[in-house]
């Protein structure tokens, strides 16, 4: 009789622990959706408009590459992907799920490749021409990688990210004076960034080494966002931060996969961020062509065993 009376015991004890975690859980995710609710709601005051339906809805045919990982096309675009226009900026997060890493690869918007039906032209322009989807057959075709994920990126969405994360600033290294064609120009010397000085810090690109110097401080900007943004109480911020950027971001990404992949690079235990960029060194050269203009003549086999020696090491 005690004995029962002890099992039963026990079982209300381990009932109410479970009652309790489950109640923890529910108040997590509420917290979460008002939060991500929060971002949302904040970014569409600052772009007076009551919802997100006038994105356009893009079809995009991504799966895993063939060594399992998940390659994600971030787009860089002043038209927020409801306009035909060339993409600024081209990049590829490769991310690993069993080791929770990124990798980053810069394409050159010069490039000069095949387009799957226009022949040969910059690479940018596939996204004018066929949106993230050319986008995507393009880069399979040149250097035979699959994209999973597309994100195009309005780079006001960038400002707020970076003004909702860092109220004061993100910590970097400015090289050199940048004047020429910004909007908030920049003096040289470690300082702290505003979301508009940052965006003129990434965007510049008048100088001696023009777009290279370009791609070079988008990824240099990359790694000082994820590497600061690990070194403060980031999880419980995430939530606001996927809803401030969501109204930026035409995507095919559910909500639910942008977290699970912040977590893991905003993680304190991520390690570093590799980048590579395309073309790399000794790969190219620089010329003239009709229609297109300044081209980057790409070595493609080069350049292909470069990424793929890249993602799996």
């Amino acid at each position: 009789m005690r004995a029962d009376k002890h099992r039963n015991k026990k079982k209300r004890i381990w009932a109410s622990i479970l009652i309790l975690f489950l109640l923890l859980i529910g108040a997590g995710i509420g917290y979460s959706y008002y939060q991500y609710n929060q971002g949302v709601n904040q970014s569409l005051k600052k772009l007076n408009k009551d919802d997100t339906d006038t994105k356009v809805n893009y079809n995009f045919e991504g799966q895993k590459d063939q060594y399992g990982d998940t390659n994600i096309l971030l787009l860089g675009s002043d038209a927020r992907g409801d306009e035909a226009s060339r993409a600024d900026t081209i990049m590829i997060a490769h991310y690993n799920e069993d080791k929770g890493t990124f990798k980053l690869t810069s394409i050159m918007r010069d490039s000069y490749v095949q387009i799957p039906g226009y022949g040969k032209h910059k690479i940018n322009s596939a996204f004018a021409r066929g949106g993230p989807e050319l986008m995507r057959q393009t880069i399979k075709q040149n250097f035979d990688i699959d994209l999973q994920y597309y994100a195009i990126v309005d780079f006001q969405g960038f400002v707020q990210l970076i003004d909702e994360a860092f109220p004061n600033g993100v910590e970097i290294d400015v090289e050199k004076k940048m004047t020429a064609y910004v909007d908030v120009p920049l003096q040289p010397g470690l300082q702290r960034l505003n979301g508009e000085e940052m965006l003129s810090y990434v965007r510049f690109r008048h100088d001696a080494v023009g777009d290279f110097g370009r791609v070079e401080r988008q990824q240099k900007a990359v790694k000082a966002i994820g590497d600061q943004l690990a070194s403060i109480q980031t999880v419980a911020k995430l939530p606001k931060l996927v809803g401030v950027v969501t109204p930026y971001i035409n995507t095919n990404m559910d909500t639910s996969d942008m977290l699970f992949m912040a977590k893991d690079f905003f993680n304190d235990e991520r390690g570093n961020v590799d980048t590579l960029r395309i073309p790399i060194d000794n790969s190219f050269t620089e010329k003239r062509v009709a229609k297109d203009g300044a081209v980057l003549d790409i070595n493609l086999q080069k350049n292909k065993d470069a990424l793929h020696e890249f993602i799996t090491k």
